[in-house]
């Protein structure tokens, strides 16, 4: 059986944002096992498993997305939405579109210091749609 779900996060800044909670407000409570999936529907943003502990760890994220894909080069020839349009789109390839975790006893199976993070590349991304699939 599969339930599927339709989150709209609000709207964040450039960043790593944890976004459990507003996935897990959404879909109530979870079967006792079975696996939750959890795929954006844009291309100028990601989701990611990673660190929740120490916010150092999205600060050097946000440095070395940004030294890897810089806006403003003039090989780009996506130009038409602004600076930070195409890179946004190269940086969501590198991080993905879609994550999914196992529910043990009714929980998400993520590691002591692990969260799932939109990751937000556009400095005015607006609201990110999500589609959560819970399989049971």
């Amino acid at each position: 059986m599969v339930t599927h779900v339709q989150v709209v996060l609000p709207a964040f800044p450039r960043g790593f944002h944890l976004i459990d909670a507003h996935i897990l407000q959404a879909v109530g409570a979870l079967p006792n096992n079975g696996l939750l999936h959890v795929f954006i529907q844009h291309t100028s943003a990601g989701i990611c498993i990673n660190e929740n502990a120490d916010p150092t760890v999205l600060q050097d994220f946000n440095s070395v997305f940004d030294r890897l894909v810089p806006e403003g080069q003039s090989y780009y020839a996506h130009t038409l939405e602004g600076d930070d349009d195409m890179p946004a789109h190269i940086k969501s390839v590198l991080t993905g579109h879609s994550v999914s975790i196992p529910i043990v006893h009714g929980q998400l199976a993520l590691g002591t210091w692990q969260g799932i993070y939109l990751c937000e590349f556009r400095n005015r991304g607006g609201n990110r749609r999500l589609l959560v699939s819970i399989y049971q």
